[in-house]
């Protein structure tokens, strides 16, 4: 079994920036990619970012050149940098293991961007 604590949400006004932090225990080894997703009040949920083990990124393109998904494997921990938040980035966070087929899910941290 895999557990996944996500943690760095909160508050911040539009244009803000946040860093969103997914820290992965348990049967680590089962772990490919790693993933963030995002659902927003109403809405279904959504991929945000993903990183193969290897490093390779696959990005929405509503978050391009905005958020950045980086992971530290010795740590087994996956970071989301988000910048220039928009209000409608508002959402729960979510992390999601192995990416991307996920299997796994964190309970996620709730990010809300004020205009």
């Amino acid at each position: 079994q895999v557990q996944l604590v996500e943690s760095g949400g909160g508050l911040v006004q539009a244009g803000g920036s946040l860093r969103l932090s997914c820290a992965a225990s348990g049967s680590i080894f089962s772990i490919n990619g790693m993933g963030w997703y995002r659902q927003a009040p109403g809405k279904l949920r959504e991929l945000v970012a993903g990183i193969a083990t290897g490093g390779a990124t696959n990005y929405a393109d509503s978050v391009k050149g905005r958020f950045t998904i980086s992971r530290d494997n010795a740590k087994n921990t996956v970071y989301l940098q988000m910048n220039s938040l928009k209000p409608e980035d508002t959402a729960v966070y979510y992390c999601g293991a192995p990416w991307p087929r996920v299997r796994h899910w964190g309970t996620g941290t709730l990010v809300t961007v004020s205009s």
